[in-house]
């Protein structure tokens, strides 16, 4: 009885404790249109770099947002806004400064920051220098155990910082000169 008592709890500690999954791009895609238009500008002309500062997750640690995962959802979300180009008159860099994660709770909040720059090669002006901040919170209605939990802010605290973004360079008027959204 005793044996079965220990097989069944160490059985339970790794349901719960689980192993750690990497964000996944597909859940950080942000597919609506923001409420302003674009600039006509800057349909089909923005070129994304490489992004930096992001982490690969290790499986028996917690759950991160790596570079090519993050990349991967702000061209998806770019293309489908038709901003994205392979070779455009814009390009921007994006850097993963921060994801603020918590190690333990019920409700799981993780807060990313984003550096997010916009170079318009044709001026060599930046028109769009911001650190977007955004947060999601995983609840445990949204999953049992804490590693999916966290997965599930990771990503959609992601989704928030490219919904942000995005509303924000809609309100970017690149024809007329204005360079407003600048830090």
């Amino acid at each position: 009885m005793r044996f079965l008592n220990r097989i069944l709890t160490i059985f339970c500690l790794m349901a719960l404790i689980g192993c750690a999954a990497p964000a996944q791009f597909e859940n950080m895609i942000y597919k609506q249109t923001p409420d302003n238009a674009f600039d006509p500008e800057l349909r089909g002309q923005v070129e994304v770099d490489a992004i930096q500062g992001g982490s690969e997750t290790n499986p028996l640690w917690v759950s991160k947002i790596s570079n090519s995962t993050f990349q991967k959802a702000l061209e998806e979300s770019l293309s489908i806004q038709g901003l994205l180009a392979n070779e455009g008159r814009f390009n921007l860099k994006v850097t993963l400064l921060k994801v603020e994660q918590p190690m333990f709770g019920l409700d799981l909040k993780v807060v990313t920051s984003v550096s997010y720059i916009l170079f318009d090669n044709k001026t060599k002006k930046v028109l769009f220098d911001k650190i977007i901040d955004a947060a999601h919170t995983a609840t445990f209605g949204d999953a049992f155990d804490a590693v999916t939990r966290l997965k599930i802010a990771n990503e959609g605290s992601g989704k928030n910082n490219i919904r942000t973004f995005l509303e924000q360079l809609s309100e970017l008027d690149v024809s007329s000169g204005k360079v407003s959204l600048i830090n």
